[in-house]
């Protein structure tokens, strides 16, 4: 990178730099030789958080949030077994009396973040995990009501997505869902093999996901999203196919198709796949052509979705950059423009555990103790990522009139996308080609900071 940044002299007509021949194969074989790093679902990611000096007061943070509307978050944080790829902030814990506890806290939370967030509307409104469909339908109803009643979220014009599991889902549950107006509800099944999903230490019975898949269908949900993953140990291009299909014949408005990524600190490691040709790229190559025909469009490496997909609400606009997050239990992450926070992150059953009862036990939830405060180069870096890694692509006229700076003298390195490929600059809009987006990962990873890559090293997942 600092090569090539201080091998720029000039712009072509278009006004990024061009690059030589060489800068832009050895950039090329960088990007392409390891496509599956990290999965950058936000920027900076968690592992670059730490303690702050002094905890920041929360009024004074959303007081001065310049976003029109707020993005509503609510993590449970319980799932019935962790599956052997997950290193999300995760516990397995099945017991009811846990789960009751955990919605008091949030409640509690809740009830005193409202005072300084309910002077914004809600435009999204989402429910992950974890699993939220493991808990009974009393607390699940709850959350529901801390949403409205609390939080001040009005389902009209909320769009609202809860995340299940097959072996979660019942006729009480779904009916909360429906008389409270969920416009998504995502469903990961991760393979249709029985082998594949052992393989990954998910125990999942296929009988047991038809049967969500058709009782799901009872209730016609505007969306149904369906995830699975490619790259499985012993899967092959044929057998993901035939999983890819088999969720196609349920004719989910809206699918995402993850690779499979193993890291040290998760049960599958990358160890255990030494013996195994990388089918993954191949897999996304198949899977595109596919969705392509069953007329999917793509707008991201991973999630494709039918072009009328949608709900009959008039949802209120909100920032695909991701501002005005207000993230609800532990493990959720909250973003104002420049500080995100979050509670500790950790992996390890122990962790977990340890961080939750402390999430618990508190009486207090107006300061955030633990996160980062983003520069001005560092929101610069998020507003271009999260742009670029979906293809309604990044509008350099937005970028240069929000920071009052221009885009390809803050960042001419990108000009590496436009000159091998991967991205177009048409109408002054920075997009990734649909080969660009396979390379989401290895491109998100490229543009990094610095700073930001030496803390995320320096984590030690506990």
């Amino acid at each position: 990178m600092t090569s090539i940044r201080q091998s720029l002299h000039h712009t072509n007509q278009d006004g990024h730099p061009p690059f030589s021949a060489g800068e832009l194969q050895q950039w090329t074989e960088q990007i392409t030789a390891h496509p599956y790093r990290n999965y950058l679902y936000s920027y900076p990611h968690k592992t670059a958080y730490r303690e702050f000096a002094s905890p920041l007061p929360l009024e004074e943070l959303w007081r001065d949030e310049p976003a029109e509307s707020l993005f509503l978050y609510m993590h449970i944080p319980f799932c019935g077994a962790r599956c052997g790829f997950c290193n999300l902030f995760t516990l397995p814990d099945k017991r009811a009396n846990v789960h009751a506890e955990y919605v008091d806290a949030l409640e509690r939370q809740a009830r005193q973040w409202a005072a300084f967030t309910r002077h914004k509307p809600y435009a999204r409104f989402a429910i992950g995990g974890g699993t939220p469909s493991l808990l009974a339908p009393a607390q699940l109803n709850r959350l529901f009501s801390i949403a409205t009643d609390i939080m001040g979220v009005d389902l009209g014009t909320t769009s609202i997505s809860v995340e299940t599991s097959p072996e979660t889902l019942t006729e009480e549950k779904l009916t909360i869902l429906k008389e409270h107006t969920v416009d998504r509800v995502s469903m990961g099944i991760q393979s249709f093999v029985a082998a594949e999903s052992a393989a990954i230490y998910r125990p999942q019975d296929p009988e047991v996901v038809y049967r969500a898949l058709e009782l799901l269908g009872q209730f016609d949900f505007p969306i149904l999203n369906l995830d699975l993953i490619y790259g499985l140990p012993g899967q092959t291009v044929d057998s993901w196919l035939y999983s890819l299909n088999q969720a196609l014949l349920h004719e989910p408005e809206e699918i995402f198709l993850y690779p499979l990524y193993t890291r040290e600190h998760t049960i599958v490691k990358p160890g255990d796949l030494v013996n195994q040709l990388d089918i993954r790229h191949e897999c996304y190559e198949a899977a595109r052509a596919v969705l392509a025909e069953r007329g999917y469009r793509q707008y991201s490496m991973r999630r494709f979705a039918k072009e009328d997909a949608g709900t009959g609400k008039d949802i209120l606009d909100y920032s695909c950059q991701e501002e005005g997050m207000v993230g609800l239990g532990c493990g959720a992450r909250s973003y104002t423009r420049n500080v995100h926070y979050a509670s500790r992150y950790g992996v390890s059953r122990k962790a977990t555990e340890s961080i939750i009862a402390d999430y618990v036990a508190a009486e207090h939830y107006n300061t955030a103790d633990y996160g980062i405060v983003l520069s001005l180069d560092e929101q610069k870096r998020r507003f271009i990522l999260k742009a670029i890694l979906h293809s309604e692509g990044l509008t350099i006229a937005d970028y240069n009139q929000r920071f009052g700076t221009k885009l390809w003298e803050d960042h001419p390195e990108l000009g590496l996308l436009v000159q091998s490929g991967f991205a177009t600059d048409d109408e002054g809009i920075l997009r990734l080609t649909p080969d660009g987006l396979g390379y989401s990962d290895s491109i998100g990873d490229w543009f990094i900071s610095g700073e930001i890559r030496e803390q995320m090293q320096e984590f030690i997942v506990p």
